[in-house]
C-alpha cells in the first residue's frame, strides 16, 4: 500500500494522547459505609469490572475512528508498479500520409485518434510523439485536444529517430516510468527503418496498422522531352501494384483548362509509360489525375510545371574557337567571345559559364573575378594554352580548389574512357559505348588535384576533363590545350555533350516538380534589389522562403513551407516570375511494411497488437491506482457506530 500524501501520517502519532489519559485518569472513589457488605461486595466488584470493559471499547473505538480518518486524509492506494513512481505513457503516432489508407472501420489514422481519445486515462501523463512535433508530459485533457487537431504531414520518422526520442527522454527523467506504445504501418521505404533490439529495457508494444486493401496505382513520375522550343512531349509513368486493371480513366489539365482523357489498362505490379503531345506552348501549368478507389488516394494527382526556357549566359575569354559557337546556340545561349585585353570587368558576375580559352597566364584582376564567380555559385571552365605559365595558373587555382598542376608532358595519349556513371553525363547517353573513334592529344598538364571527378579519362587512367571540388560553384579542368594542332577533340562527336553541358549544368534549372516536406534548392534567373525579397504563394497560402541573392540569380530553399501539393508562383511583388509544383513524397506509396510480429517475437520486452484500445486497456490495468480512501472512512463511520452504540446500550 502506498500514500499520495504519506506526511499525514504524522498525526498517528498524536493517539498516544487518549491512551495516556485513559491509563492515568484522576478518578477518586467516594467510600460508603453499609451495616451489612457481604452482598454489596460482590456487585460493586462486577461493577468495576464491568466499567473498565466498557472504557477499553470506548478507547478502541475513538482510536479506530481516528486512526481511519487519519489514513483515510493521507490518500492511500495500491498500485501494480511502484507508486512512487509518477506513471506516464509514451505514444508514438505515425500521422505519414501512408496512415490515411482505409482500413476494415475507415481511415486508419483517424481510426487510431477515436481509440486514443476514447482509452485515455486520467491517472496517467503523456508524451506523444507525432512526424512534426513532440508534445512532452500532457495530461489527457491536453492529449485530446492535440489529437483531435490532428492532420496528416508529409514527413516521415524512422524507428531509429523515434528510439533516439525515448532515450533523451528517459535520460532526462530518470525517476518516471514510462511504458511505450509504437504506433504505425511501419512502411519500409523509410531510410533506417529498422534497429537493434537488444539493448531495449523499457516495455514496448508494437501496433501495426493494416489497410483493407493491397492494391494500389500511382503516378510515379513526370518527365518530358523537348522537340523545339514550343513542342514537347509529356511522359507519364503509371506504376501499379497488385492486381491488373482495366479502363483506368485519367485526365490530363494545363492550369484548369482540361487538354485530354485517357483511359489505360495495365498488368499486375506493372509500370506503364503513357505519352502526350503538347504543341506550341512554351508553358504549361500541368496537373494529372487518376479516377480510382485504391489503397491511397494523395497519389492520384500530379502537379507540374513547364516554364519558358531562360537563355545561359557564357562567355569565352582568350582564343577565339567556331566550335563553341556552334555548340552555344543562340536559341538556348547568350554566347560571347573576348579577348584577355578586351574583357569588361562589370559584365563578368552577370555570366552564368566563363571559359578560360587557352590563356597563357591569369592575371591577379581576372583571378579576383574569377574567384568571386566561384564563390558565388557560378562555373569556370579551364583549357590551358600550350605555353602555359604554370606558376600563374597554380596562383589562381589554390584559391579556389585542393591542388595545383605539375608539370608539362608531349608524350601523345588516347581519350578513350567516358565515365557514364558520373552525373555529369546524365540523360545524355542511352547505353555506354566502348568502341567509338578514340581522340588524341599531343600536349598536356598532370595535375596533383586531390578531390576531383573525373568525367573523361585517357588510356593511362588520369583524367582529361574532371570536375573539381568546390563547396560553392564548379570548375572544370581541361589538361590539355583544344587547339587543332595538338589535338582532334573538337573534331569529336563527344565535344558536344561535354562543352553543351558545362553550360546546361552552370545553373540549376528547373524541375519539373518538387517534394513536399524535403529540402529543395530551387534557382530562380532574376535581379532583384536590397530590400526585395521573393515570395511563393497559391491561390491559398503564401509564404517567404529561405533566400540567397546572387548577381544574376535568387536561390530559394524550401522545406517546411509548402505543406500541401500543388502549383505554385514565385513572385517579385506582384510580379510572377515562374511557376513551382509541389507534388508528396511517392515512395509513401509503395506497399512494403516491416514485418514487427516477427521482430517481436524474440524480445521479452517487445509485444505486438493489431488493436489499440486492447493494448491500452492492458496498459491502464497495469497501472492503475486502487484507492483505498473510501473504505477507511467506511472504518471511521462504522467505528463511530460502535461507540454510539456502547455508549447508550452498554450499562455496567
Amino acid at each position: 500500500m502506498q500514500f499520495r500524501y504519506p506526511e499525514i501520517l504524522y498525526f498517528l502519532g498524536l493517539l498516544i494522547l487518549p491512551i495516556l489519559v485513559h491509563l492515568f485518569q484522576l478518578q477518586k472513589f467516594e467510600k460508603t459505609v453499609f451495616t451489612n457488605v457481604t452482598f454489596l461486595q460482590k456487585i460493586v466488584r462486577e461493577t468495576r469490572k464491568s466499567s473498565q470493559l466498557k472504557k477499553w471499547l470506548i478507547l478502541t473505538t475513538r482510536m479506530l475512528l481516528f486512526t481511519a480518518l487519519i489514513i483515510a486524509f493521507s490518500q492511500p492506494y495500491f498500485s501494480g508498479e511502484k507508486g512512487k513512481n509518477k506513471q506516464s505513457l509514451f505514444i508514438y503516432l505515425d500521422n505519414s500520409l501512408s496512415s490515411t489508407a482505409k482500413g476494415k472501420k475507415g481511415d486508419l489514422l483517424q481510426n487510431t485518434i477515436k481509440e486514443l481519445i476514447e482509452n485515455s486515462s486520467e491517472e496517467l501523463r503523456y508524451h506523444l510523439l507525432t512526424n512534426a512535433n513532440f508534445y512532452k508530459n500532457i495530461d489527457a485533457d491536453e492529449l485530446k485536444n492535440i489529437l483531435l487537431k490532428l492532420q496528416s504531414v508529409a514527413t516521415t520518422r524512422s524507428l531509429k529517430n523515434v528510439f533516439l526520442q525515448i532515450s533523451s527522454l528517459k535520460q532526462g527523467e530518470t525517476k518516471t516510468l514510462n511504458d511505450v506504445i509504437l504506433i504505425s504501418d511501419f512502411q519500409y521505404f523509410i531510410k533506417n527503418n529498422t534497429i537493434d533490439f537488444t539493448n531495449v529495457t523499457l516495455p514496448i508494444s508494437f501496433v501495426q496498422l493494416h489497410s483493407a486493401q493491397k492494391n494500389n496505382l500511382s503516378i510515379e513520375q513526370v518527365f518530358t522531352t523537348q522537340q523545339n522550343n514550343s513542342n514537347f512531349t509529356i511522359h507519364v509513368l503509371i506504376k501499379n501494384q497488385g492486381a491488373a486493371k482495366k479502363y483506368v480513366p485519367m485526365a490530363l489539365f494545363n492550369n484548369n483548362s482540361l487538354v485530354t482523357k485517357h483511359v489505360f489498362s495495365i498488368e499486375e505490379n506493372e509500370t506503364k509509360s503513357l505519352l502526350f503531345p503538347i504543341q506550341n506552348q512554351q508553358k504549361f501549368n500541368g496537373k494529372i489525375t487518376l479516377d480510382i478507389d485504391d489503397t491511397f488516394a494523395f497519389d492520384n494527382v500530379f502537379y507540374f510545371a513547364v516554364n519558358s526556357p531562360t537563355k545561359i549566359n557564357v562567355l569565352s575569354i582568350g582564343n577565339s574557337s567556331d566550335f563553341l559557337a556552334k555548340i552555344y546556340s543562340k536559341n538556348e545561349f547568350n554566347f560571347k567571345s573576348t579577348s584577355l585585353k578586351n574583357i569588361n570587368y562589370s559584365s563578368l558576375q552577370k555570366q552564368e559559364l566563363l571559359l578560360l580559352n587557352e590563356l597563357k597566364s591569369i592575371p591577379p584582376t581576372l583571378a579576383s573575378y574569377l574567384e568571386k564567380q566561384v564563390l558565388s555559385g557560378g562555373s569556370i571552365s579551364i583549357i590551358p594554352a600550350k605555353e602555359t605559365n604554370i606558376q600563374s595558373y597554380n596562383s589562381f587555382l589554390k584559391r579556389v580548389t585542393n591542388g595545383q598542376i605539375t608539370e608539362k608532358r608531349n608524350d601523345s595519349l588516347k581519350i578513350t574512357n567516358i565515365h557514364f556513371k558520373n552525373p555529369f553525363f546524365k540523360n545524355v547517353f542511352t547505353k555506354s559505348i566502348q568502341n567509338f573513334q578514340y581522340p588524341f592529344v599531343k600536349t598536356r598538364y598532370n595535375n596533383n588535384f586531390k578531390r576531383s571527378d573525373a568525367i573523361v579519362s585517357f588510356e593511362n587512367q588520369h583524367d582529361f576533363i574532371s570536375q573539381l571540388s568546390n563547396k560553392k560553384g564548379t570548375i572544370y579542368w581541361i589538361s590539355s590545350p583544344l587547339h587543332t594542332s595538338n589535338t582532334n577533340f573538337t573534331r569529336s562527336p563527344l565535344v558536344v555533350p561535354v562543352f553543351y553541358n558545362f553550360g546546361k549544368r552552370s545553373i540549376q534549372s528547373q524541375q519539373l516538380q518538387y517534394t513536399v516536406g524535403i529540402e529543395n534548392t530551387i534557382a530562380i534567373s532574376t535581379n532583384i534589389g536590397h530590400n526585395e525579397i521573393l515570395s511563393i504563394k497559391n491561390g491559398t497560402s503564401s509564404f517567404i522562403p529561405q533566400q540567397q541573392v546572387y548577381p544574376n540569380r535568387v536561390q530559394l530553399k524550401t522545406l517546411e513551407q509548402p505543406k500541401n501539393p500543388g502549383l505554385y508562383t514565385v513572385n517579385n511583388k506582384e510580379n510572377t516570375l515562374e511557376t513551382l509544383a509541389f507534388n508528396y513524397n511517392n515512395q509513401e506509396s509503395l506497399l512494403q511494411f516491416l514485418d514487427i510480429k516477427s521482430l517481436t517475437k524474440a524480445h521479452k520486452n517487445l509485444t505486438f497488437s493489431s488493436s489499440i484500445q486492447e493494448v491500452l486497456q492492458k496498459n491502464h490495468k497495469k497501472n492503475k491506482l486502487t484507492w483505498l480512501c473510501k473504505w477507511f472512512l467506511t472504518l471511521a463511520i462504522v467505528s463511530l457506530c460502535f461507540e454510539i452504540m456502547i455508549l447508550k446500550f452498554f450499562k455496567p
